[in-house]
């Protein structure tokens, strides 16, 4: 498949550091089942050019031609009512190929404007279900961007985690409904400055990372050349990363297809347990994200078994907003700790077998 070059986006191979907010989103597009990420920081820490970025690296996909929804043909249960009423009836019906979609939510959205409407005279005067789309639909096999999800009403971030987490949405409208599929990549940013989520809400995020300005100065000077030679000669630029940005599609390519069969031992599993239950993280959202999150990192990296390492790393970034905090304290895991008690369970499982 050919990939068009996008002359305004700077190559996600090319964004100097911030190495775990760009694991975080990969890890995502490998497994949406994660969950989603919240990427923590101030301004102009590279947060929403690196989920633009994402986009271009992610395989091209191939949806029914003229449906709002980007519905999947080669998934029954990846289609709206409609497609799946054609395809029932043996409608013929064309595909087109297309880059994955960075849909970014703006603030002041409505419920309706999220979720789509009915036209109800439409489907009394026609006996058809007339939908309105809403962003939901737009987004459906992409990637929703929200920029300040702190600053989003708390009802609409509710709906939204919903259907990142159920991947379907149905709108109902005076006993008329209609369904389509909504699975889509989850990333919010905010300013920890401009106010919190409530932990109700960040728990319902897979991820978290915290980004901050970059204190290294050669790292910092390499940012500079960066962005004035993409400034300068961006088609040039971008064909120095094409070998790259290949490497890495494929690499995401390869970790799905390897994710299905990674398996998990029921000790690192009782290990994430205890580990979860000894650092006060109540939430059972935790264990299962974490074991998600692991299973993905060992995908990544073309492995079908998860070891000790890929739990940690995936406890870095499944735990830092489950955990109980002071206000206005930043939230972040301590890794010698995990460390520590990962070692200690370790033991504690040995000995018990012993």
């Amino acid at each position: 498949m050919t990939h068009h070059i996008r002359r305004n986006i700077l190559p996600f191979t090319a964004i100097v550091g911030q190495d775990q907010m760009k694991l975080a989103l990969i890890l995502n597009a490998i497994n949406p089942r994660i969950g989603g990420v919240l990427v923590r920081g101030e301004k102009g820490t590279a947060k929403s050019t690196a989920v633009r970025a994402l986009a271009e690296i992610l395989p091209e996909i191939e949806v029914i031609k003229g449906c709002p929804f980007n519905c999947n043909p080669h998934n029954p249960n990846e289609l709206c009512d409609s497609c799946y009423e054609k395809l029932n009836n043996s409608e013929s019906t064309d595909t087109v190929i297309r880059k994955v979609q960075v849909v970014t939510l703006p603030l002041g959205s409505t419920e309706d404007r999220v979720i789509g409407t009915i036209d109800i005279e439409e489907a009394i005067k026609e006996g058809t279900k007339c939908l309105e789309p809403g962003i939901l639909a737009a987004v459906n096999r992409g990637i929703l961007y929200i920029d300040e999800v702190n600053l989003l009403d708390d009802h609409v971030v509710d709906i939204l985690l919903d259907s990142a987490a159920m991947g379907v949405n149905s709108v109902e409208r005076e006993g008329i409904s209609f369904s389509h599929p909504a699975k889509f990549i989850l990333i919010g940013t905010m300013n920890p400055e401009e106010g919190e989520l409530r932990p109700q809400l960040l728990d319902r995020f897979g991820l978290q990372v915290t980004v901050e300005g970059i204190a290294d100065v050669s790292e910092r000077v390499e940012v500079v050349h960066i962005a004035d030679a993409f400034e300068t000669d961006p088609i040039s630029f971008m064909e120095e990363y094409d070998q790259k940005q290949k490497h890495f599609r494929e690499r995401i390519v390869s970790a799905k297809e390897i994710l299905p069969n990674v398996v998990i031992s029921d000790e690192l599993v009782h290990r994430i347990a205890q580990t979860c239950v000894d650092m006060g993280v109540m939430t059972h959202r935790a264990e299962i994200t974490i074991v998600r999150t692991a299973k993905t990192i060992s995908a990544f990296n073309g492995r079908e078994e998860v070891t000790t390492e890929d739990v940690r790393e995936a406890m870095a970034l499944a735990l830092p907003h489950r955990m109980r905090r002071k206000p206005f304290e930043d939230p972040q895991v301590d890794q010698q700790k995990i460390n520590d008690m990962m070692q200690d369970d370790q033991k504690k499982t040995i000995m018990s077998r012993t």
